[in-house]
């Protein structure tokens, strides 16, 4: 590639060569800080950026260095857009409620596909597959943007376009894997998004749209919790474990095809293997995340218009069980858009919808949960090192910290210990 650009006798680094655009210093400070979600929201920044993968395994954005006319433009955009940098609590909307840990709502379901062939395929009740299929039947959108494996490479997840019920329900089922959901994505209001929730936030950052508008003038917004994006070394490693060859899968499924599911993969002699749920995301995959995923403010999709996620059954103490059954959703309605959708769904016959209360959530998403209450200590551990944080506005971060608990301070001098260590060694910020 051909680098063009301001002659300069020494670059910061001390090397000779070509002044760093305003773009790709704005874009590399939050690479080298372990800020980048991968989100690939600033490849809509600027065509300058494309995705690329790293040693470590994660998806991050390379600026080409070349001169343009609106470089400062595009860096301002992408200060606004990028969720490593910021992620301001989304406005609570004319008859809307706020859940101090689950963020805004209109309402709160126990959800479940009534097509029972989506509902299997679906990581949990298939409500998203569903709701994806319906919208673009029912010509509500004329597409959608998801997540599939990648049919030449089934180790790797890749962004798909969604123009049917057969494409909704290959692209069913988790990708617990690096993917840049928002490259390549149509982001007018004829599109859906199912996205990550840090996906969700640049998103409506790109399409300026307010929460206090009807929130029509942007594409619908689809999320589901997420509890972090783990590397595609953890994948490939996993795959090894369980006596396959990674370069040679016919097929690999993280989860679905039943709730939760098995981690399954097929190689092209027809050797299967798989792992339990617990066992592949609670043993190894889940082991492997990147850094922003450990500090991150919302992992249940507070800024999408619908909100998906596990609505798991609990044993006498409480906790979670994740025994093989039917599938069931937790469905949110964040906005009023995802209100008036997600009703007009379930008289459509698309989805079962049974009413809530927000704290149900509480027992039934308990990684939720404590991330979201030991954030506080996990971010002033952080800062403590020395590494710059993420801004979250109007989550109460430092009220939360000034009232926390003795746990909450015991987070904030583990992650110390930890980013300190990771300085020591000079390895990646991701790790």
């Amino acid at each position: 590639m051909q680098i063009v650009g301001e002659p300069s006798s020494k670059l910061r680094n001390g090397h000779t060569g070509m002044v760093r655009t305003a773009l790709e210093r704005e874009v590399s400070s939050v690479v080298k800080t372990g800020r980048c979600t991968g989100c690939a929201g600033c490849t809509h920044v600027s065509p300058r950026v494309t995705m690329r993968e790293t040693s470590d395994g994660f998806l991050r954005p390379k600026v080409e260095r070349a001169a343009a006319p609106s470089d400062k433009a595009e860096a301002a955009r992408f200060r606004n857009m990028c969720p490593g940098l910021r992620v301001s609590a989304p406005a609570v909307e004319p008859g809307g409620q706020l859940h101090g840990l689950f963020g805004r709502y209109h309402s709160v379901w126990r959800a479940w596909s009534t097509d029972p062939v989506i509902r299997t395929a679906g990581s949990s009740g298939g409500v998203l597959t569903a709701l994806v299929s319906w919208l673009i039947d029912s010509g509500h959108v004329s597409q959608a943007s998801g997540v599939s494996a990648s049919e030449s490479s089934p180790k790797r997840s890749v962004p798909v376009r969604i123009m049917s019920r057969d494409e909704a329900l290959a692209s069913a089922g988790s990708r617990y894997a690096p993917v840049g959901a928002l490259e390549g994505a149509s982001l007018d209001s004829k599109s859906a998004l199912v996205v990550k929730p840090c996906e969700a936030v640049a998103a409506r950052s790109l399409t300026g749209r307010a929460d206090e508008d009807g929130e029509s003038s942007g594409p619908v917004l689809l999320s589901f919790f997420c509890a972090g994006t783990p590397s595609q070394n953890a994948t490939e490693s996993l795959v090894e474990e369980i006596g396959l060859d990674p370069d040679r899968l016919k097929s690999l499924r993280y989860r679905g095809d039943g709730w939760p599911g098995h981690f399954k993969a097929e190689d092209t002699d027809g050797h299967r293997s798989q792992l339990t749920y617990v066992e592949s995301w609670g043993s190894h995959l889940g082991r492997d995340l990147q850094t922003r995923c450990k500090l991150c403010v919302d992992g249940t999709g507070e800024s999408a218009d619908i909100a998906v996620g596990d609505f798991w059954d609990t044993d006498d103490r409480g906790y979670p069980l994740f025994e093989e059954q039917e599938g069931i959703s937790v469905a949110i309605a964040r906005t009023r858009r995802g209100q008036e959708l997600l009703m007009e769904a379930a008289e459509a016959g698309v989805v079962i919808l049974e009413s809530l209360e927000m704290d149900r959530l509480v027992p039934v998403q308990p990684l939720q949960v404590k991330r979201r209450q030991t954030l506080p200590g996990r971010l002033l551990g952080r800062s403590m090192a020395g590494f710059p944080t993420t801004k979250y506005p109007g989550y109460g971060i430092l009220s939360n910290l000034f009232r926390g608990n003795l746990k909450l301070y015991k987070s904030a001098l583990g992650t110390f210990r930890r980013s300190i260590g990771s300085r020591l060694r000079g390895g990646s910020p991701d790790r």
